[in-house]
C-alpha cells in the first residue's frame, strides 16, 4: 500500500510511473480516476486513494469516462502480495466467480470463505465478488469501446452470462445502459465522416 503523501504527489504531477498502482476517488464528484487523468486536479481534502479499481467501486465511486480506469496497466495490486491471494486473483480473472460461489473458490484454494474475503480485503481492498464484478465490467467497457461485437456477445465474453446481468451491472456502476456507450461511439464516427466529406478537396461528394 502506498502512503497518502506519495499518492498525493503522484496525482499532482500526473506521474505515469504510478498509473495502475492506485486510483483516486473524488468525493465531490463520486468519480474515481487514474493518477494520469487530465481533468482539473482535485483538492487534497476531497480525495481518497485506493489500491485497486475494485476497491474504489466498492466504496461507491464510478469510473471516469475521460481517463478510463479499465485501460490502466494491470496493477500489481490485482496480483496480491501472497501466494494464496495471487492464486485467488488468477482464478477470479479466469472466471471462477462468473458461475461459481466464493465458497467454491475458497474450497479450491484450501481455505475458508471468510479467510479468503479477509485476505483479498487486506491486499486488494475489495471483496471477491466486487473484484469479479469490476473485472467483468472493465472487460465489457473495453469491448464496447474497441470492438463492434454485439451486446449479447460482449455479455458472454466478459463473463456476465446474460444481457440482463450485463445491463444491470452497467446501470448500477455508470447510471446508464451499455448500449448508450455504443450509440455515442456511432455518433462520433458519423461526425468524423461528415467532417471529412465536407472538407475542401473531398472526393466523397459527387462532381458538379
Amino acid at each position: 500500500m502506498l502512503d497518502f503523501s506519495t499518492c498525493l504527489n503522484a496525482m499532482r504531477q500526473r506521474d505515469a510511473a504510478f498509473d495502475g498502482l492506485f486510483f483516486i476517488g473524488v468525493r465531490t464528484t463520486g468519480i474515481y480516476c487514474r493518477p494520469v487523468c487530465r481533468v482539473k486536479t482535485p483538492m487534497e481534502k476531497n480525495v481518497t486513494f485506493y489500491p485497486s479499481a475494485a476497491a474504489a467501486e466498492q466504496a461507491g465511486f464510478r469510473p471516469c469516462l475521460r481517463c478510463r480506469p479499465e485501460t490502466a496497466p494491470f496493477s500489481p495490486a490485482w496480483n496480491g502480495t501472497r501466494t494464496t491471494a495471487d492464486r485467488a486473483m488468477r482464478l477470479i480473472a479466469q472466471g471462477a466467480l462468473n458461475e461459481g460461489s466464493v465458497e467454491d473458490l475458497a474450497e479450491r484454494l484450501g481455505i475458508g470463505a471468510r479467510h479468503l474475503s479477509r485476505l483479498l480485503q487486506e491486499h486488494i481492498g475489495a471483496s471477491p465478488k466486487q473484484i469479479a464484478q469490476t473485472l467483468r465490467t472493465h472487460t465489457a467497457k473495453r469491448l464496447l469501446d474497441e470492438t463492434d461485437m454485439s451486446m449479447a456477445d460482449i455479455a458472454i465474453e466478459a463473463g456476465f452470462g446474460s444481457t440482463r446481468r450485463f445491463n444491470a451491472a452497467f446501470n448500477k456502476l455508470y447510471g446508464r445502459p451499455p448500449s448508450s456507450f455504443r450509440k455515442k461511439k456511432a455518433a462520433l464516427r458519423r461526425a468524423v465522416t461528415s467532417r471529412r466529406a465536407s472538407a475542401p478537396g473531398s472526393t466523397s461528394a459527387p462532381p458538379a
